[in-house]
């Protein structure tokens, strides 16, 4: 007992510095493998994060695929049936075609002033009917494209709050099936109410563009394309900056709401539906500059493949070596038609949906990214 007291005396200076750097090696020891453990903790976590990220990013491709399966085999080819019947009712060109004919085969049934004012109405006519067979086409499978892109992100935000995701499903309102059926079905407006405006805008652009062109001139295909061009251009800088969505889509439901509630009722103002949500979120797709460069992007390559269409390049001269302007109308006649056929055998919708520019665009929509 002596021989400890004298060694703990001896030595308790080393004892004690010997205990304190082993209980604080201890103590580094139980810090380190704590960190270590939170950070096998969080490794896993991240692990699984990511593979769940990656989950959802795997289903979002293929609830895309589907919402673009949905758009090209049932949206579209309905619109385009029924859009089709309405400009073949509304740009009827049998009555100027058939008053020619019977001029022909009668000599004095018509006067000289009387056949040049045909002539003009089917000139005008003939390209009012291929341009605005050209707009709509290319701005009806653009627009619902657009829709079916939205509504596909919001049905995908509605069913993936299951899997527990992230802030995608953050703030999500669920949509019932009439506004989403009540919204797909505003892809009819064009040719139920815009179509007469966006009939007469055109007419109006290409009187201008064609009263210098006689029918004696010479179209090839360069003139050709640059005067469908020349039409479309005038059309987009006839009003407004966008005012061609107004005959895509009604007005913008709030500004009607706000119209519509008293100025006595402003604490309780018309009530905001989920489809209007959708109808702004659309029309601000199309309001974008993005969207205006995708149409411009659409449009060129719609009219570079119709003139190279086989009914301007086959047959008595063509549009290669070229051909008078009153040769040209009957093949435009003829070819107006196939702009506006049903998107299974529509080879304009399938340039259009298969422009790089096109499918970055939707891309990007998709995946909610900016458009504004």
């Amino acid at each position: 007992m002596l021989s400890l007291r004298a060694l703990w005396r001896r030595h308790r200076r080393k004892i004690l510095v010997a205990t304190g750097v082993l209980g604080s090696g201890y103590i580094l020891y139980k810090l380190y493998d704590a960190h270590k453990r939170r950070l096998t903790d969080l490794e896993r976590q991240l692990a699984s994060e990511r593979q769940n990220d990656e989950f959802i990013k795997a289903q979002m491709q293929i609830h895309f695929e589907n919402i673009q399966r949905i758009s090209d085999t049932t949206t579209l080819p309905h619109a385009m049936h029924y859009l089709s019947c309405r400009i073949a009712d509304d740009l009827d060109l049998s009555q100027p075609t058939d008053r020619l004919m019977k001029g022909k085969g009668q000599p004095n049934s018509l006067s000289s002033s009387e056949k040049l004012e045909l002539w003009n109405q089917l000139k005008i006519l003939s390209f009012t009917r291929m341009v605005v067979s050209i707009w709509a086409v290319t701005m009806l499978s653009l627009y619902i494209r657009v829709q079916v892109n939205i509504l596909g992100r919001h049905l995908y935000i509605d069913t993936a709050r299951g899997l527990g995701s992230s802030h995608l499903l953050e703030d999500a309102d669920l949509i019932d099936r009439d506004d989403q059926q009540k919204f797909l079905a505003s892809a009819d407006f064009l040719a139920n109410y815009g179509l007469p405006k966006l009939i007469s805008d055109m007419q109006t652009a290409a009187t201008e563009v064609l009263k210098a062109k006689q029918f004696r001139d010479f179209f090839n295909t360069t003139v050709l394309h640059q005067t469908i061009m020349q039409i479309l251009d005038m059309f987009l800088t006839m009003g407004s900056p966008h005012h061609w969505v107004e005959s895509l889509m009604p007005e913008d439901p709030r500004l009607y709401k706000l119209a519509t509630t008293s100025s006595s009722d402003k604490t309780n103002p018309a009530e905001f539906t989920k489809f209007d949500q959708l109808m702004v979120e659309t029309r601000e797709v199309l309001s974008s500059a993005e969207f205006g460069s995708v149409v411009e992007v659409s449009l060129k390559a719609v009219v570079s493949a119709l003139v190279e269409e086989k009914g301007f390049q086959s047959g008595g001269g063509n549009l290669t070596s070229g051909m008078p302007l009153a040769r040209l109308l009957p093949r435009i006649a003829q070819i107006c038609p196939s702009l506006v056929d049903e998107p299974s055998k529509n080879k304009f919708i399938q340039i259009i949906q298969s422009a790089p520019e096109v499918g970055l665009f939707f891309t990007l929509l998709y995946a909610n990214m900016s458009t504004s």
